[in-house]
């Protein structure tokens, strides 16, 4: 059928003369890659030395530089004219101190996680979360801990992939599904910004939410690669959903062709990075989830953390994959299926 309707379309191209713009060479182009090239490494980079300096003084949970940070992200998303789910200029879904303080070791002012959406075009009520973490350790001993991949890196990645989904859609082409742009607070207490989005007050419902890509450090390079750098781990993609994986695989080989590491998938891992980022409080609620992550290094949890260490060229590639993976699981006729997840509820009874 294809074969047919291209050689019957060549045909009436070459009846007209020419190919521009016509609504045939306008089905031709690959707009996931067109748009994907707006997310560069300078962009990337731009961000970061503004979301990882001092200024920001480590994004402390409920702290002045966390006010400041969640700042930057809403200012963002306005002169993007990307929307919140919450209507108006309002960005923030408040995290009550209290609630926070009552689930962690520690005793937390308010904070709050910032979100942002763009709707679908055909299944508005079926959302893809793209998630990262805005918080870091603050100040300790007057050292400011700036978390440029941890997990600044995440958050720029973000704001990026947000972006060129918003000139698609502004173009016309925007996702089918709609996109939840996700950034998080308290993951370093607990995972206690994702877990409250989960567990107390989730802006769609989780039955909605097709599956949660969690991006946490991917702007280095851990030992395991030095040789070998264009690497990203990828954690739970296959655990609840076999067609996430297998899509994740394709993209990944069609379009950025990192090597996809899986060591930390392994569920005798005993680092157990499967619950140790946001998407677990996604996953436990059988939502399927891919986890990106580029390892740890000499600078995991350190003030030496900056962002002058990041690779932009690895980050941008990442972010595009990303971005890819993203755009097939939105613009697919069918939702993902979870099938992992039914066996298990299946078996717990």
């Amino acid at each position: 059928m294809k074969k047919t309707l291209y050689i019957a379309s060549t045909i009436v191209l070459m009846a007209c003369g020419s190919t521009k713009n016509t609504p045939a060479a306008a089905e031709n182009i690959d707009y996931a890659a067109k748009y994907a090239t707006s997310i560069t490494a300078k962009d990337l980079g731009k961000h970061l030395f503004t979301y990882a300096s001092d200024e920001f003084e480590g994004r402390n949970t409920g702290e002045p530089g966390q006010k400041k940070a969640v700042a930057y992200l809403k200012d963002f998303y306005i002169s993007e004219a990307i929307s919140s789910p919450l209507g108006g200029n309002d960005y923030f879904q408040e995290v009550p101190g209290d609630w926070l303080t009552k689930n962690s070791r520690a005793t937390l002012k308010d904070s709050e996680n910032v979100v942002a959406f763009i709707k679908g075009s055909e299944k508005p009520d079926e959302i893809v979360v793209i998630s990262a973490h805005l918080d870091h350790e603050g100040i300790k001993d007057g050292k400011i801990y700036n978390g440029a991949d941890d997990d600044g890196s995440g958050t720029v990645a973000i704001l990026e992939i947000a972006q060129a989904f918003q000139m698609a859609t502004k173009a016309g082409k925007g996702p089918k599904r709609s996109i939840l742009f996700l950034h998080v607070t308290g993951e370093e207490k607990g995972l206690l910004g994702s877990k409250y989005y989960t567990d107390v007050a989730p802006l769609f419902p989780l039955v909605n939410t097709v599956c949660n890509l969690n991006i946490d450090m991917v702007g280095r390079i851990d030992d395991r690669h030095k040789a070998d750098p264009n690497f990203v781990y990828l954690i739970g993609a296959d655990k609840l959903s076999t067609e996430l994986h297998q899509i994740s695989e394709a993209v990944n080989k069609k379009y950025t062709k990192i090597n996809l590491d899986y060591k930390y998938n392994d569920e005798n891992d005993p680092n157990r990075f499967y619950y140790r980022s946001d998407h677990y409080n996604f996953a436990k609620n059988n939502v399927p989830i891919i986890f990106y992550f580029n390892g740890t290094h000499a600078d995991y949890h350190q003030p030496s953390d900056t962002p002058d260490k990041i690779n932009y060229n690895l980050l941008e590639n990442r972010a595009r994959l990303i971005f890819h993976t993203a755009w097939e699981i939105a613009n697919m006729d069918k939702r993902i299926i979870a099938d992992k997840a039914v066996i298990k509820a299946a078996t717990a009874k």
